[in-house]
């Protein structure tokens, strides 16, 4: 009987007190699907780690064909045939999108070390070879750009590349699909099936479970640092996998009640426009109702979003806020009259990950809490932070810890958190769950939930449309820089409005 390409025994991994694998044994066959399925910090990662090289085990056994290669390194792991395809990409953004691609080969070859002139032509030829199985441009000045200049959309797909190249035995791909269109996404899939065809196995660590449906293949569902069940992912229910995951009942139809008829005005917009990105738009938002936006990338509705922040003010156009003018020429204006703003990237644009939960917080209410003397009263803050964890259900060991000790949900919460304690009339989220798992999807949309039915307008920006079709009571679609329409959520189903996002390109996708 042939050997499976990986297999793991008994692995375990303990961090001082925390033991963050608890005995994990698996089998990863050539030519198949699997996608490993958990909550955030269920021990997903530390897996993927240990299996490329990057951790060592704490006990147990890694086995690659057969061969005991339990300890290996990076690089050892990539002679392997082992490639992974991490969340922060794990690209060197000094460097071209061909030395990216291609200096993984060399590197192998040379034991982790360049000890020779590194070789351009193959750099070139093994890049080009790749971005065309991936669907990029393979001409010379795409291959010469630095990656620090492209969006993370196209450093995803070259992120992507990379592991083609290496014409891998398993390819371990980290949320691949997080920064993706839908698009791109289909596009994706279509890569990994070639992948696939080739003889390689691919492993997706992902909390879209309807993506991991679409692609097929075998679902490996964690809890508590355990693997607690294998799944045929074309056939368990969302609900199925969603309880072994979590251990409780998830939602799985609409968040949203239907809709309570005439509501009170809260937002209105009048012909802003924002020259190269935006024209002439206008919408209302009711006060206790939740508008979904969406639209391609170069929609215009992420430039839309910021203007209403403050963050990219329009240059024509009228904003009101509750039957008052709403200026937004500077976020500080838009946040005093009660708009609070919500990042896409809660990494870079909006924890400060080695301060304390309890500043994250509080840091936008500084001035409530001052005591006499001007100074913030750190009891209060304290106070108000640990409220906080209360009211949103986030699981730390102390409000004093620092915010990169959580997880990526538990990071969002706080990222709502402070945002919410600015007690605001309207609330823009844009991507609330990106990057977040099904457990915690849960707790963040019931969170939107019970602020709209306590009065407050949202907004969601976002391209993931079961979560818009789930929370909404209406769903705007831009298109080019202008509302091109807009739909009932509680009527409309997600290919009707994959449609309406995408028009004419909907068409081209196979």
């Amino acid at each position: 009987m042939t050997a499976a390409f990986l297999e793991t025994r008994d692995l375990h991994k303990r961090y001082g007190g925390v033991h963050a694998l608890k005995g994990v044994s698996l089998h990863i066959e050539r030519g198949q699907f699997y996608h490993l399925l958990g909550e955030n910090g269920c021990g997903k990662s530390t897996l993927i780690k240990i299996i490329s090289g990057a951790q060592p085990a704490t006990s147990g056994q890694v086995l690659i064909e057969g061969r005991d290669m339990t300890g290996l390194d990076p690089i050892q792991a990539l002679d392997a045939g082992i490639e992974t395809v991490y969340q922060d990409l794990s690209l060197l953004p000094n460097l071209t999108v061909a030395e990216n691609i291609g200096l993984s080969e060399q590197l192998v070859e040379g034991h982790g070390g360049l000890f020779r002139r590194l070789d351009r032509e193959r750099v070139t030829t093994t890049a080009q070879r790749a971005l065309e199985i991936v669907g990029l441009p393979a001409d010379r000045a795409f291959l010469s750009r630095p990656i620090d200049t492209l969006p993370i959309a196209l450093r995803q797909l070259v992120a992507i590349a990379r592991a083609v190249a290496s014409e891998a035995g398993l390819v371990i791909m980290d949320e691949p699909t997080t920064s993706l269109t839908r698009r791109e996404v289909d596009n994706l899939i279509r890569t990994v099936r070639r992948l696939q065809e080739n003889g390689a196995a691919v492993l997706f660590v992902t909390h879209k479970l309807d993506e991991a449906r679409e692609m097929g293949g075998t679902g490996l569902v964690m809890r508590d640092g355990e693997l607690v069940q294998t799944v045929d992912v074309g056939t368990a229910t969302n609900a199925e996998i969603g309880y072994w995951m979590t251990g409780r009942e998830l939602e799985q139809g609409r968040y949203r009640a239907s809709a309570k008829g005439d509501v009170m005005p809260l937002l209105d917009v009048q012909g802003l426009s924002l020259p190269g990105h935006y024209t002439d738009l206008s919408l209302q938002v009711g006060a206790g109702e939740i508008l979904g936006l969406t639209g391609l990338a170069d929609s215009g509705r992420n430039e839309f979003a910021l203007s209403l922040a403050g963050l990219a003010p329009p240059e024509a156009g009228t904003v009101t806020l509750a039957g008052a003018p709403l200026d937004v020429s500077a976020p500080h204006r838009a946040i005093e009259a009660g708009v609070a703003y919500v990042p896409e990237d809660r990494l870079t644009e909006g924890l400060f990950l080695e301060k304390p939960i309890s500043e994250n917080i509080t840091m936008s209410i500084l001035e409530r809490l001052k005591g006499a003397l001007g100074l913030v009263d750190r009891g209060r803050a304290r106070a108000r932070a640990q409220q906080t964890l209360d009211d949103l259900a986030i699981v730390a060991s102390d409000v004093e810890a620092p915010v990169s000790s959580l997880s990526g949900g538990n990071q969002q919460r706080v990222l709502i958190g402070r945002w919410l304690a600015t007690e605001p009339r309207l609330l823009i989220l844009h991507g609330p769950t990106v990057g977040v798992d099904v457990g915690s999807k849960d707790t963040i949309f019931r969170i939107i939930q019970a602020q709209a039915e306590a009065g407050m307008g949202i907004i969601i920006v976002s391209d993931d449309l079961p979560e818009l079709l789930q929370n909404c009571d209406r769903i705007a679609v831009m298109r080019e820089g202008r509302i091109h329409e807009t739909h009932d959520a509680e009527a409309l189903d997600e290919d009707t409005l994959y449609t309406a996002i995408a028009g004419a390109h909907a068409l081209a996708v196979a």
